[in-house]
């Protein structure tokens, strides 16, 4: 744990020496989370022969929830929800992500949600898995990573339903 605190921070630093806005180290940081995320696909589905790739949008997100949390960050994320108005919008919910756990936010970055990292790693994870979407993180009940899909995932969804 010490030394995932510790890379993490420098990394986060290392960003934020390259940057000048809180956006764009938001934006830095999720860029590297996506390459994380590319490795992770290959960490588990392919060294780990047990994990077989989801084809359904709610496994999908269920393996994400138990499965990849687990795997990085040693317990699932606390919940999972569906937008009540919006049909290809999820909420992938943790109280105290890790990533923002060791990290001291300067006042003039107060902005700065450290999870956009955790952002990058879910967003590459699904696309990489074929279920194109987008993942933001916002500070809501701790953090809420808001995960919106493409039309044709909910698509693909449905017809797999109707079958």
């Amino acid at each position: 744990m010490s030394c995932f605190a510790l890379l993490f921070s420098e990394l986060v630093q290392y960003c934020q020496n390259r940057v000048y806005t809180v956006p764009e180290l938001q934006n830095k940081l999720a860029e590297m989370g996506q390459e994380v995320g590319l490795k992770v696909i290959d960490l588990l589905f392919v060294r780990e022969r047990n994990y077989k790739r989801e084809i359904k949008l709610l496994s999908m997100l269920l393996f994400i929830k138990s499965t990849l949390w687990k795997s990085l960050f040693g317990r699932e994320a606390d919940k999972l929800e569906h937008a009540n108005d919006d049909e290809r919008t999820y909420y992938i919910i943790e109280k105290e992500p890790l990533v923002n756990k060791f990290i001291s936010v300067p006042k003039d970055k107060g902005s700065l949600n450290c999870a956009v990292f955790t952002a990058g790693i879910i967003e590459a994870v699904l696309n990489g898995c074929g279920f194109p979407a987008k993942v933001t993180a916002h500070w809501h009940k701790g953090t809420t990573y808001m995960v919106k899909f493409e039309d044709s995932v909910i698509t693909r969804d449905k017809q797999l339903e109707d079958r």
